[in-house]
């Protein structure tokens, strides 16, 4: 089936119960047009138009969507056509990989498979926490550069690519950029409502030290220090060891997705994150690959450009399991392994919480 998430995912391995999903997903959509039913008015504005319009277009494709899971189930693949490849594919991203909005330090779970997240809701409460936005003051052209998380006292865990918008190399290390500084913002979430977002969470720390930059996989190591002194939170546990078992075990990813239509498919993007970028996310979904010995991990959470330095959690014990670095469009996500790096001098030096 030509699938063209960016994850490259399929239903059958996704959901459980192909009826039981477009059961799930028709009962939404009937219960949005019941909702919906009076006419609107002749005066309604060009922008309650536009979004009515938005709203119509995803009824359809999803209603296409729940045809085309109900064809798989009945083992009538050989029938789908175009729209209905497309609408399984939004329902796949929607329902089986979705990326849910952060706000007031929680969210709601899905419906569904992801359900489960209810059980861990306070490990991952915990776990947001502990990741912030990594923004640059002095930077030419970019307010945020990436993702950060607390890996050991006072040191954050990020890719090489993130930290090379605002430090540079030396003979005796790296330093900040001439005129630029940096911190890691735990907030940056989407409001829940109209106007500002209340003060939520630990406060933004900045960011003092490149304690170094790892000679062979995507990674730096930051110092970090709290406002006026306050303790930081307690680090993230990080695997000290590999998971009994890794392809298909469910996983987590917390960050901060940004549009990158270089990398994505547009209408994936928007049907994943509802043009919602740059703020905080859940984004569940398996690891998918993992040689032994080896310094990358796959994954397949809906992952976009802002979310270079996001850690990778164990859904079952809510250890860091990896590093997110990169993904391609229809193969999948890319991670380092860190229990590989469990006897590195530089994690080491970095006071890493293994766990």
């Amino acid at each position: 089936m030509p699938y063209g998430s960016p994850v490259a995912t399929d239903p059958q391995r996704v959901f459980d119960d192909l009826r039981d999903v477009a059961a799930r997903v028709r009962g939404h959509l009937e219960a949005e047009i019941s909702e919906s039913v009076e006419e609107s008015p002749a005066q309604m504005a060009p922008a309650g138009q536009i979004s009515r319009f938005a709203q119509e277009e995803r009824a359809r494709v999803l209603e296409a969507g729940v045809t085309g899971l109900e064809k798989l189930a009945g083992n009538r693949a050989d029938e789908i056509d175009e729209d209905e490849y497309f609408g399984v594919e939004a329902i796949v991203l929607l329902e089986g990989r979705p990326a849910i909005l952060v706000q007031g330090q929680d969210f709601v779970a899905p419906e569904g498979d992801w359900s489960v997240l209810d059980g861990g809701r306070a490990a991952i409460r915990d776990s947001l926490g502990r990741v912030g936005r990594v923004e640059v003051t002095g930077h030419p052209s970019l307010d945020w550069v990436g993702t950060a998380f607390l890996v050991g006292p006072r040191t954050v865990m990020t890719n090489r690519h993130v930290a090379v918008e605002f430090s540079r190399t030396e003979d005796a290390g790296w330093s900040f950029q001439q005129g630029m500084s940096a911190r890691v913002d735990p907030g940056e979430e989407l409001p829940a409502g109209p106007g500002p977002a209340p003060a939520l969470g630990p406060a933004p720390y900045a960011i003092t030290e490149v304690i170094g930059i790892h000679p062979e996989v995507d990674m730096a190591l930051l110092r970090v220090v709290p406002p006026d002194g306050a303790p930081l939170p307690s680090p993230l546990a990080v695997a000290a060891d590999a998971p009994a078992t890794l392809p298909g075990r469910p996983v987590y990813v917390i960050g901060y997705p940004a549009w990158d239509g270089r990398r994505n498919e547009p209408e994936s993007m928007r049907r994943i994150f509802m043009d919602v970028y740059n703020v905080k996310r859940l984004q569940p979904g398996t690891a998918t690959e993992f040689a032994p010995g080896g310094l990358v991990m796959k994954h397949d959470c809906s992952t976009l450009g802002g979310n270079s330095g996001s850690p990778v959690f164990d859904l079952a014990d809510h250890r860091v399991l990896g590093l997110h670095f990169g993904g391609r469009y229809g193969l999948g996500n890319f991670a380092v392994p860190l229990w590989e790096l469990v006897d590195d001098p530089l994690l080491a030096r970095a006071e890493v919480n293994w766990v």
